[in-house]
């Protein structure tokens, strides 16, 4: 398969792997595609033994690295070292009130004395995702992706200067725009139905308007698990897919076994866009933790990052519980379609040969 996305990263599949495990980003780029790992639950000391494994493991293959850095939240303009006590003080405490409520209302027990401190502020902002792509530019990589709106410029041209792509997700015609104004290489336009944050356009509307608004290469994402969908996004107008979910269940994935089971029973009903794990709209898979955010008594979220403090220790204690009513977590609208759990390199290799199937079958409706 050839298109502009495979001729700027020397790979054989337009396939991109977004994933939060080292394993399934280097066995979808010894694949032929390209895995790009998710930097966001990582320190920048976590985030360098991560790269330099892949590094190790990747037998020379192509790989990129995604961090967030939103265009806005809250803080903004507060100095990096007092960053997170200042957030702290914004969190009401009617809210740390519901979230304490709802734990004990479902028996979820305190954290022990000894648990480790946790990470109550991830890479949200800007401040704290700039060290991760410090890191990140200091390791070979092809691609660096921002998963909330046009990164900085300076990023950009940083990047640039290492002789690095850069990608970013696009929800909007608009903010598609907005990327290549920064300079970005390659546009994500990312349907609702994907996992994690995510905007109201479906991703078969957005793929042509996304297209038609700028002249860089357009990667298809949200619903994409197949080769059929791969075939419609290309068909579109896109020149790769990016994918996420799919990578959840395979063999090399690091998934809670809990969460897998549930994904793999789960139909494409079962998710919801909420505010209650970031402050920012997501898909999650959907359960008593998202309706209580929901429902009449609860006070609301909180914007980012604010949301995400408020209830990182409370998804530590509910992951370390019995409450698996209250285990939520980023999936999109495909685990609908995901019962087996297969090797990456399967899930690679099973989608091109439906892609392959998909475009012969239309080319026999067209010559007919």
């Amino acid at each position: 398969m050839r298109t502009r996305v495979t001729d700027m990263f020397g790979i054989e599949l337009p396939i991109f792997a977004f994933s939060h495990c080292r394993d399934v980003v280097a066995a979808v780029s010894r694949a032929g595609g390209m895995g790009v790992l998710g930097a966001l639950y990582f320190t920048p000391e976590e985030l360098e033994m991560e790269l330099k494994w892949i590094d190790d493991h990747v037998d020379g293959k192509p790989y990129g690295v995604d961090v967030v850095m939103p265009a806005s939240y809250e803080g903004a303009d507060f100095a990096p070292e007092e960053l997170v006590s200042r957030l702290q003080g914004m969190i009401p405490e009617g809210h740390r009130q519901f979230v304490e409520d709802l734990l004990a209302g479902h028996g979820v027990p305190q954290l022990s004395e000894d648990a480790d401190p946790g990470k109550v502020l991830l890479g949200w902002t800007d401040a704290t995702a700039r060290p991760q792509v410090e890191v990140a530019l200091r390791h070979p990589i092809a691609l660096l992706a921002n998963a909330l709106g046009p990164p900085p410029a300076d990023v950009v041209e940083l990047a640039h200067a290492k002789g690095v792509k850069v990608a970013a997700l696009a929800s909007t015609p608009r903010h598609a725009v907005k990327q290549v104004e920064v300079g970005v290489d390659v546009v994500v336009a990312q349907g609702t139905e994907a996992g994690g944050h995510t905007g109201e356009i479906s991703t078969m509307v957005l793929i042509p308007q996304v297209v038609d608004a700028v002249d860089v290469p357009v990667l298809a994402a949200g619903g994409i698990g197949g080769g059929r969908q791969m075939a419609a996004g290309m068909a579109l107008g896109a020149e790769g897919v990016w994918t996420g979910s799919i990578w959840l269940t395979v063999e090399e994935a690091d998934t809670p076994e809990l969460a897998k089971s549930r994904i793999l029973a789960a139909t494409s009903r079962d998710t919801v866009r909420s505010r209650s794990w970031t402050g920012k709209p997501a898909r999650l898979l959907r359960n008593e933790w998202t309706d209580a955010w929901e429902a009449a008594n609860s006070p609301g979220t909180l914007p980012m990052p604010l949301q995400f403090m408020l209830v990182s220790d409370a998804l530590r204690r509910i992951g370390r519980s019995d409450a698996a009513e209250l285990a939520t977590f980023p999936a999109g609208q495909i685990i609908g379609a995901m019962s087996q759990v297969k090797s990456a390199r399967d899930v690679v290799f099973e989608m091109v040969e439906e892609y392959i199937e998909a475009v012969g079958r239309l080319g026999g409706i067209t010559e007919s």
